[in-house]
């Protein structure tokens, strides 16, 4: 293939690229009621309008404006709107004020949208698609495709503490796989290589092969279930402060946490609530909804503990993972040798290496492309919105 078809095909692949992940963005939205776009019940929550204007902003700031020329921004006041995080683009709405949006309308954001993939498809058909263009680009659309997850956990938030706990209806793969067997997998000691390893896409915070010694482990070769969890919570997992950490256990006591996120007794047993609306809890099922806080509790009740991060790694080949996200011990911090991008996608990732814990795996609400078992999600210890789960290790 010549270098003129090359580049016509990878046009064409990105702009393809482009197009699907922006659909798909639509299309996890399009069973919403124009309410629900606006709510925003707590802090950590976004509401659904403005995941959808951030990642068109993202796209608008990060690529039109210094590559498409003659490229005229859709709204000036949008910069102030829908910048997330980026200290280096200018004042921004403070996080707790994003459900005061009731300006821009719905309606809108849906024109900005169209706005700005009328710009991004002008620009891609240009046959001048550099490899740091294209690198950007591929970059937007794994943000928007993580900001797809988080649409997902935000709008069962949102519904979830609807008092009237509404049905969802959206095509996705909710149901979890069940529970097999509580058997685990040996590993032996040695020098493992970890981290992104190959072609194709992966995040900063990915990079950096390295090799880590481990220690002897056994790794459950399933998640814990919600029937377990059950008998955690019987024997008062809960109001034993034996098994929590000082801050979880100051947590559980300023909360009054009785049960992982979205669980609710009724006549005496316990429902969750889904995007079917709320059913009985499955017993064999993987607990999902809880934080880091309950995951090591639970972990130390069983007298065992979380997997490091290096650990499920070199065990993710043989384990079945990607239903929940997966707590691990490990702190999230750099790899050796990393560094910060320049000016503002520099604060993508590295910004966060403080106060938060890693996840391994994907869950059911996970795009494709973002299952890799290199891949490091990370939370605060207290965070439950996200579908995370608990795999034992001793």
């Amino acid at each position: 293939m010549n270098s003129t078809h090359q580049q016509a095909a990878k046009i064409s692949s990105c702009l393809s690229s482009y197009v699907e992940t922006r659909e798909r963005t639509v299309r996890i939205c399009e069973d919403l009621a124009t309410e629900d776009y606006v709510v925003q019940p707590t802090v950590f929550v976004s509401p659904p309008k403005w995941h959808l204007g951030h990642t068109t902003w993202f796209f608008e700031t990060f690529i039109l404006q210094p590559n498409l020329k003659g490229y005229r921004v859709f709204d000036p006041n949008y910069n102030y709107v829908f910048n997330s995080y980026y200290e280096s683009v200018g004042a921004r709405v403070v996080r707790t004020n994003r459900g005061n949006l009731s300006r821009p309308t719905v309606q809108d954001i849906f024109r900005y949208r169209s706005y700005v993939d009328k710009a991004m498809r002008e620009l891609l058909s240009a046959h001048n698609l550099s490899p740091a263009l294209e690198e950007l680009v591929i970059l937007g659309i794994n943000h928007e495709e993580q900001h797809q997850e988080l649409l997902f956990t935000d709008i069962k938030y949102i519904l979830g503490h609807n008092p009237l706990l509404p049905a969802f209806e959206q095509n996705v793969a909710s149901e979890l796989t069940p529970v097999l067997s509580n058997s685990f997998t040996s590993i032996g000691s040695g020098l493992y290589e970890i981290g992104f390893n190959g072609n194709g896409f992966s995040f900063d915070n990915e990079k950096g092969r390295h090799s880590v010694y481990l220690g002897d482990f056994e790794i459950s070769n399933s998640l814990v279930s919600a029937g377990e969890y059950m008998e955690f919570m019987e024997d008062g997992g809960y109001r034993n402060f034996v098994h929590w950490h000082s801050e979880g256990w100051e947590w559980v006591k300023a909360n009054h946490i009785e049960a992982p996120l979205y669980w609710h007794q009724v006549d005496g047993d316990w429902h969750r609530y889904t995007f079917r609306g709320l059913e009985k809890v499955r017993p064999n099922e993987p607990v999902a909804h809880v934080s880091w806080y309950e995951a090591a509790a639970f972990a130390a009740w069983k007298g065992m503990r979380l997997p490091t991060e290096f650990e499920w790694e070199v065990a993710a080949q043989n384990l079945n993972w990607g239903d929940c996200w997966e707590w691990t011990g490990s702190a999230y911090l750099p790899y050796p040798g990393f560094s910060k991008a320049p000016g503002a996608l520099g604060e993508y990732n590295g910004k966060f290496m403080i106060n938060q814990m890693v996840l391994r795996g994907a869950s059911v609400f996970t795009p494709p492309h973002h299952s890799r078992s290199t891949y490091r999600n990370f939370f605060p210890p207290d965070a439950r919105w996200q579908l995370a789960g608990i795999r034992l290790a001793h």
